[in-house]
């Protein structure tokens, strides 16, 4: 462990009143945002004083590198390229989501190519201190996941840890090679490529790790190509982990029940399981809008929360419990998933969502309301997973900057699946840039489909 290592860990270590002080910090500055937007803009529109609060406490000279931004909306008419992208500058709603236009040359850039700059942005970038192993990428599309609007209210913790403020989100970005490093071999300068950078993927022109992209597969378009990286790479490592790749189980049982099965990553899972030879295969879905969906990706049987008794209906289709429960709720369905799992079952977790809110602005109440679901969050005892031979286990895939060989390894499966058109893309639902509060109040709402991509062309 490093000497930097060390003084991070200590760093996390410290708690104030029992939180770490990141999270007390983006408690404050969320209800600041949700005052200042809720109580003094609703006092001036009464008054008939229309207002737009934007994060205007943004200091350039905060920024790494600086000179770097050129204004807020700046047409940037003189040069095709000046990059565009969305920034954060603190936790808070929607008003945070800052559309800017950087100086010519300057891209984002991932935290995990730290020997060029910190993230969010680099300096002008030249076919000279472009690292060798990287390649500059004319983004075109890029995907909003979930994680980005707990990125935006200051709660995930490796864009806290690695980036902080400002920061540019995003993992997914599908594009045309623009600039390529000298130690590159598969890629060169306009080509097709997608794939993910560990945060800075919300931007028209990105500094990506060659590794981390691939071409783009058969007929799939660039929107669509957007969509696929983060959720499918999820979907595989949580097959990884379940026991069912690499190598397919030796267990018996091998019934699996996949929460939110029509969304992002519930999607790719569904499909890898019908592929992997699992099943039965049921999946959950919340409105019945989602049933048919689920049905056409591959689940055997498709159990609707908002008109069955979800767990009545899982115990009839598998009475002795499932070998793989993939839940990203949270406190709704965590004890219930590890209830149902059958001896030698493994419960795999990646995300949170019921902890979380779904309006746009965390207001006192939201912060309580968040408080008392942790409270609630189930404890799993280790002589209790013992002695019933099942296993818990959770993971993030933003943590993995340094492995970069199980990343290849998922990656090169996932294209050759979408080569062999085995693997089908999830439903894409395409915005523009500009229109970044609606793509995240629309992914907040529970309501979307498939994913969300939005264009970089404004």
């Amino acid at each position: 462990m490093t000497t930097n290592d060390v003084k991070s860990q200590q760093k996390r270590s410290v708690k104030i009143f029992g939180q770490d002080p990141a999270v007390l910090v983006a408690m404050w500055e969320n209800i600041s945002s949700w005052a200042m937007v809720s109580i003094l803009g609703g006092f001036l529109g009464m008054l008939g004083i229309q207002t737009r609060f934007t994060a205007d406490r943004v200091q350039v000279s905060l920024l790494p590198h600086e000179p770097v931004l050129i204004k807020e909306h700046d047409s940037c008419e003189s040069s095709k390229n000046c990059t565009k992208c969305i920034s954060i500058a603190r936790p808070g709603g929607m008003e945070q989501l800052r559309l800017l236009t950087l100086q010519e040359d300057v891209c984002t850039i991932g935290y995990n190519v730290r020997r060029l700059c910190p993230a969010p942005y680099t300096p002008k970038m030249t076919n000279e201190n472009l690292p060798s192993d990287c390649v500059v990428l004319n983004n075109k599309y890029f995907s909003v996941n979930y994680a980005d609007c707990t990125i935006r209210w200051g709660l995930y913790e490796s864009a806290k840890r690695f980036v902080g403020w400002p920061i540019v989100p995003g993992f997914d970005v599908a594009g045309i090679v623009e600039k390529v490093g000298k130690d590159v071999i598969d890629l060169k300068v306009g080509d097709s490529v997608f794939g993910c950078t560990l945060f800075g993927a919300y931007s028209s022109r990105i500094v990506v790790p060659a590794k981390q992209l691939r071409h783009l597969p058969n007929d799939i378009t660039l929107a669509t190509a957007a969509a696929i990286p983060a959720v499918s790479l999820t979907a595989l490592y949580a097959l990884k982990l379940s026991g069912n790749w690499p190598s397919p189980t030796k267990y018996k049982n091998k019934a699996v029940l996949i929460h939110s099965c029509a969304g992002g990553v519930g999607s790719m899972l569904t499909q890898m399981a019908k592929l992997l030879n699992l099943g039965p295969i049921v999946g959950v879905v919340g409105r019945s809008a989602k049933v048919e969906a689920a049905k056409r990706l591959g689940c055997d049987v498709v159990i609707d929360k908002s008109t069955q008794n979800l767990w009545e209906v899982a115990e009839t289709i598998s009475p002795d419990g499932y070998a793989s429960i993939f839940d990203a709720n949270g406190v709704s369905t965590l004890q219930d998933s590890y209830e149902h799992l059958a001896p030698t079952g493994r419960l795999i977790v990646y995300g949170f969502h019921t902890n979380l809110p779904t309006s746009a602005m965390l207001s006192p109440f939201e912060w309580f309301r968040m408080a008392k679901k942790m409270l609630n969050m189930p404890k799993f005892d280790p002589m209790d997973l013992t002695v019933d031979n099942k296993s818990v286990m959770g993971f993030n895939l933003s943590f993995f900057s340094q492995e970069e060989d199980v990343v290849e390894e998922l990656f090169d499966k996932i294209c050759t699946w979408l080569t062999s058109s085995q693997l089908h893309c999830p439903n894409v639902v395409e915005m523009n840039i500009a229109e970044i509060g609606e793509a995240h109040t629309l992914i907040q709402s529970g309501k979307s489909i498939g994913k969300i991509v939005l264009s970089t062309d404004t």
